[in-house]
């Protein structure tokens, strides 16, 4: 699928592109729910927003008239702007003397449940447990005061006396904060991730994987710990871990050697050091190895795909995909980095080389993408044989279609990658699929993308 009609179709946005955005509005974490209903976006200043899809207002609709849905989702749809909150301030840890930045490092939702919306929240320390719900505005009717004065009706009978009465008005989302989820990390969380049951989910720092229940705060239990006695010997660290879509007792882990472990905890509720089935890269011979090598081959995301058959895994040079079942090599290695090769001194030099791409799968398995360079997001299908793939990218230059009112940019469709005039303080790190059709929100900067396939 990733060879399809890909179109652009929404953008969320500042108007005057042109402006370099500050950098508390800046893009940190997109995640779709469970539905696709609906699409939260965290940045760096601790903020959380929330879009609706369409097809939430037309199945109310529906509701209403009597009408009784097919099940077939609206051809096209449209998200719009739901509702905002504040999720993490700026703190002090007195006891290390460090300041802990509000950013959002990850949202994941709970899926599962009917009714109100549920989701996690993480800055480096603190995880969050947010209830997302609508409630009525109700006003006062019946005063018994004429229009704006505040002086009382005179009237000779207590009968006329009226009773103050409250009737809605409007219904408004909001958020309430259900619980906090804090102390457990010593390190920079960078992963949350459901259990399949929905009442549990781990969390991960670079070093440590915790399991936590969401109906109690005060203890989590240690299920993966990689610290070594001493820490003169680290030499390896954890950087994204994911819960299996329907297995409850399997995870998978990623680290900065290149290596992916998926771990069962029906085995043990432990699980030991480097223990686990292990999927990784072909050692190289010292001639092959460089200053570099080890910073481009840590993996910097891990995701199962939707029916947990396959491990995809993103360093960032290369997007790599094993079947569970074959850990001895990759299914495929997608080349995403090769060119830049002969810049990774310069990447080296701007920190470039160090930046953490998100990889992610299509709602069907059927194609993956994963961000790069310049606002482009790279698409190829899961199982093609060659390198080839579909860009989505934006570049402001120029005001694009009608639906991107808000943003002055351009944007459309590329199948090929020009080093020329390469913006590498550009680039696409956050992005998600919609788990039921081929739509993809995809985070620069300070904007969301939405973009569709046929």
């Amino acid at each position: 699928m990733a060879s399809a009609n890909w179109a652009f179709r929404q953008v969320f946005g500042d108007r005057d592109s042109t402006e370099e955005p500050a950098d508390e509005d800046l893009i940190s974490a997109v995640q779709f729910d469970g539905t696709g209903d609906y699409l939260a976006t965290g940045d760096r200043g601790g903020r959380v927003v929330i879009f609706e899809s369409s097809e939430v207002t037309h199945r109310a609709q529906q509701r209403e008239r009597g009408e009784v849905s097919d099940g077939r989702p609206q051809p096209d749809i449209e998200y719009r702007f739901y509702c905002e909150f504040q999720s993490h301030e700026p703190e002090f840890d007195y006891l290390k003397s460090l300041e802990i930045e509000e950013k959002i490092n990850r949202i994941r939702w709970r899926h599962g449940r009917a009714g109100p919306l549920f989701l996690l929240s993480t800055n480096d320390k603190t995880i969050k447990f947010w209830k997302i719900f609508e409630k009525k505005v109700r006003m006062v009717s019946l005063r018994n005061v004429e229009g704006g004065s505040t002086k009382p009706v005179v009237t000779p009978f207590i009968a006329s006396l009226r009773m103050p009465a409250l009737h809605p008005v409007q219904c408004i989302a909001t958020a309430s904060l259900k619980r906090t989820f804090s102390n457990g990390h010593a390190y920079h969380i960078n992963s949350l991730s459901f259990s399949p049951d929905g009442e549990t989910y781990l969390s991960a720092d670079d070093l440590r994987i915790n399991l936590w229940n969401l109906h109690t705060n005060s203890s989590t239990f240690n299920i993966v710990d990689i610290k070594p006695d001493d820490m003169e010997e680290l030499s390896e660290v954890i950087t994204s871990a994911e819960f299996h879509p329907t297995c409850a007792s399997q995870l998978v882990y990623s680290s900065s050697k290149g290596l992916v472990r998926m771990c069962d905890l029906r085995e043990s509720a432990r699980v030991e050091r480097h223990s686990g089935l292990v999927f990784g890269h072909a050692q190289q011979s010292e001639s092959e190895r460089t200053f570099f090598s080890e910073v481009i081959s840590s993996m910097s995301d891990v995701k199962f795909s939707r029916d947990g058959r396959y491990v995809m895994a993103r360093d960032y040079m290369t997007l790599k995909i094993w079947d569970v079942n074959m850990s001895s090599h990759p299914m495929r290695t997608i080349k995403v980095h090769e060119h830049l090769r002969s810049k990774l001194c310069e990447l080296y030099e701007s920190d470039c080389i160090f930046d953490k791409f998100e990889c992610s799968w299509g709602h069907d398995d059927r194609h993956v993408c994963s961000g790069t360079y310049d606002n482009k997001l790279l698409l190829w299908d899961t199982f093609g044989t060659d390198n080839h793939c579909t860009t989505l990218e934006s570049v402001s230059s120029s005001s694009p279609s009608r639906r991107s009112s808000t943003l002055k940019g351009k944007l459309g469709l590329t199948r090929k990658d020009s080093m020329s005039s390469r913006n590498f303080s550009k680039k696409i790190l956050h992005h998600s699929h919609h788990p039921q059709r081929n739509l993809v929100a995809i985070g620069a900067r300070n904007s969301l993308y939405l973009f569709t396939a046929n």
